[in-house]
């Protein structure tokens, strides 16, 4: 690939970009970055999985695990000025063997992006005050990402509206990360503008649901789309507003959380982990008792496991008991249903010593057999 063929690319001049920097003399996870010039061309190769292994590389070098350093900003530079080019059509598998999606490299790379955006993201508190070389070329390797994120928003913004669904959900979740930035401030409104659209459009599920979470992120109210024919569009509709009706719809929603983690094969931007999290935390934040959220709490517990405890049963807890409750002070009929259904779900029980943790703080006791004979006993006053 010579440099007339990548010179004339869109967004940051690949080829200005790689002549230019001296990669030797900078590093990455692994030594001297005298190669990554190599992996970076190895991009625009014909042979896709020549494509797929150079990107490989890129991402196990200079954006090893998400860590920064001095060669990840020239690198993320000259892929974003590569976006545009046909080659980046190709499609192919991941060079990770984990990582079974088929997908153009266009998609892949707006993923790489992403990643490098929410790495730059990370607040550098530990390193504002370096104790030493290393953490000072750190937080230059920090600083100098952060610099270049208004020419990587401007390449990567383009594809939100590209004709790829891949393309377009690896862009909005690319531009959520870099439009965290306060210096990105001032492009949030058009992309809000452009991403409610999409959100209110005939586009499908992934997309819309992902268009309105980004837009709840960015402080937009979501409340258009809380009557959506689309339950999933809906709930997310309702984690991004106030409305009053949005708790009836995330409860609505949690009647079936089984059917709610089955709505996305993977994580959407702005979340982790099964879906019916995000909906639980979205209810608690608006619930205002008990007695209100108490079906979806028992239709939650047989999902629960001892496993999940930190990203359900345990919120639910603290919901529960905002203060520890008094021994021997009765249980409310609520307490006792919730409580009673939690002692007897088997998987919320074992070796994992999390729970414990929650139960404490709930004035409750971390053993079963003493939380069953509490219930028991709140039965017999009831």
């Amino acid at each position: 690939m010579s440099s007339h063929e990548i010179s004339a690319m869109a967004g940051p001049d690949p080829a200005v970009v790689l002549h230019n920097t001296d990669w030797a003399a900078l590093t990455h996870a692994y030594g001297p970055a005298e190669t990554t010039a190599d992996d970076l061309l190895g991009l625009l190769e014909e042979d896709p999985e020549v494509q797929a292994e150079s990107l490989g590389r890129l991402e196990m070098s200079v954006l090893h695990q998400g860590s920064l350093c001095s060669a990840t900003a020239p690198a993320a530079l000259f892929i974003a000025g590569i976006l545009s080019h046909p080659r980046t059509l190709a499609v192919h598998e991941s060079f990770f063997p984990w990582d079974d999606r088929v997908r153009p490299l266009r998609a892949a790379l707006l993923e790489w992006l992403g990643q490098f955006a929410e790495s730059a993201a990370w607040d550098e508190e530990a390193l504002a005050d370096p104790q030493d070389a290393d953490d000072a070329d750190a937080l230059e390797a920090v600083l100098a990402c952060r610099a270049v994120r208004p020419e990587i928003f401007d390449a990567i913004a383009p594809y939100l509206d590209d004709q790829d669904e891949t393309v377009r959900e690896a862009a909005l979740g690319a531009v959520t990360y870099l439009l965290a930035a306060d210096d990105l401030a001032s492009r949030i409104p058009a992309a809000a503008d452009r991403l409610e659209r999409i959100a209110r459009g005939g586009g499908g599920r992934r997309e819309r649901a992902g268009a309105l979470l980004t837009l709840a992120h960015w402080g937009r109210d979501t409340a258009m789309l809380l009557t959506d024919e689309d339950p999933a569009v809906r709930t997310c509709a309702a984690l991004g507003t106030t409305d009053p009706s949005a708790a009836d719809v995330l409860l609505a929603a949690l009647a079936d959380p089984a059917a709610v983690d089955g709505w996305f094969e993977e994580p959407l931007p702005q979340t982790d982990g099964w879906f019916r999290f995000t909906v639980l935390h979205g209810l608690l934040e608006r619930a205002e008792s008990l007695e209100q959220i108490l079906p979806a709490a028992l239709a939650l517990l047989p999902l629960c496991s001892q496993h999940t405890v930190d990203r359900d049963w345990g919120p639910l807890l603290a919901f529960t008991f905002p203060e520890p409750h008094p021994a021997g002070a009765a249980l409310t009929p609520a307490h006792s249903a919730f409580l009673a259904a939690l002692v007897e779900q088997d998987s919320c029980w074992g070796s994992i010593a999390n729970r414990e943790a929650w139960l404490c703080k709930a004035g409750l006791p971390a053993d079963r057999g003493e939380l069953r004979a509490l219930v028991q006993t709140a039965g017999s006053r009831l």
